[in-house]
């Protein structure tokens, strides 16, 4: 991308105020290889992506009814990372000892932190389309309409960030949206118990919202990490990424607090945790794990767009959709007709070709020479 090249290239080394040269981490140039970090972050996701669903369909099967609830529970989590941002500061300040200025506390510039707060308010949209959407469908339907945010994703990093589009990229999107029509078509086969069919056409309207809102959202917070590079000359470093979650974490946790104040939702708790189907201690572990899980997904989705691209992000989460689908026919024992098998089969066919394009988009680079021409000798 042209933004983040001229990024890299100013912030191989940023000048002090008096002078000396301070090197600043260039972790985000690596090759994703050679970047453990990277295999954490997707450690994560794995995590996030495969339990976090099935905790939230776990509250609306056993007696929850709160949508915002559910929806604030997907970012509340964010506190969590206040330690490992103290360390960071920390020990920043322990190792600026070249007579540089103070160590900032904080990374973030204030046009990134207006675009973070952009991005928090989507945030905390798509958390309650989403939390809609797992309360009238199964978890299986809804992780395959979720998987139609790699289509979103693709189509909005090419307007927003210059993503390059292959036919085996094309290819992968016309899948999704193919496997997402044929869940259309069968839709209400398996409506769950008491779940009328409004419900469950609003629920599915609404998953299908939610991907095509996470597919904007994640070429944007590339978009953003990539500016911020090009304006300061610094490099996006992984504290600055969990800055950048702090902050998503927190607007739309507070979107979704209002919502709940609005809703009156924080008075009807108590009365829920007693009514719930696995009582008041399993009620409140099951929030609190909620919360948990979803930060790890959240954290590890930015750490994807860091050390590789919003696109590689929903390929992630793509490819482990059979993950969520075994553990949702396991724990609760959804139906898994041929309708849902064959829109699997898509989903993962379009994650192949995709996977497969970039692979040889790699090598075919890779194999060219390099250009030296203006290069200074």
């Amino acid at each position: 991308m042209e933004v983040e090249a001229t990024a890299q290239r100013r912030a191989q080394q940023q000048p002090c105020k008096n002078g000396s040269v301070e090197q600043l981490p260039s972790g985000a140039a690596k090759p994703l290889r050679h970047n453990p970090l990277l295999v954490i972050n997707f450690l994560l996701m794995v995590v996030g992506s495969a339990f976090g669903p099935l905790l939230l369909r776990a509250y609306f099967l056993h007696g929850g009814t709160r949508k915002w609830l559910s929806s604030l529970l997907q970012t509340a989590g964010w506190p969590l990372l206040l330690a490992p941002l103290s360390a960071s500061f920390l020990s920043r300040r322990r190792s600026n000892k070249n007579g540089c200025s103070a160590t900032p506390l904080f990374l973030m510039s204030p046009r990134l932190l207006v675009a973070t707060v952009a991005v928090g308010l989507m945030t905390g949209l798509d958390d309650l389309l989403y939390a809609y959407g797992l309360a009238y469908l199964p978890v299986s339907t809804s992780s395959i309409l979720i998987s139609t945010q790699l289509a979103f994703t693709a189509g909005f990093a090419l307007l927003l960030v210059r993503q390059r589009f292959t036919a085996f990229s094309v290819n992968a999107v016309v899948l999704l949206s193919v496997g997402a029509a044929m869940l259309g078509m069968n839709a209400g086969g398996d409506r769950p118990a008491g779940v009328t069919r409004a419900q469950y056409y609003a629920g599915f309207g609404m998953t299908l919202g939610a991907a095509a809102l996470y597919g904007l959202m994640l070429p944007v917070m590339e978009l953003s990490q990539a500016r911020h590079a090009a304006r300061t000359g610094a490099t996006v470093t992984y504290t600055l990424v969990m800055e950048m979650q702090i902050v998503i974490g927190f607007t739309a946790t507070a979107f979704s607090a209002i919502g709940m104040f609005v809703n009156n939702d924080f008075h009807a708790i108590p009365r829920e945790a007693r009514e719930f189907g696995l009582g008041q201690i399993g009620y409140y572990l099951l929030l609190a794990g909620s919360a948990i899980v979803y930060q790890f997904f959240f954290l590890g989705t930015i750490g994807a767009i860091f050390y590789g691209s919003a696109l590689l992000a929903g390929v992630i989460m793509t490819v482990l959709i059979p993950v969520t689908e075994v553990l949702a026919v396991l724990f609760f024992h959804e139906p898994f007709n041929g309708t849902k098998g064959v829109a699997l089969a898509l989903s993962l066919w379009g994650f192949v070709s995709y996977l497969y394009g970039e692979v040889r988009a790699k090598a075919q680079q890779s194999d060219k020479p390099l250009n030296t021409e203006h290069l200074d000798p």
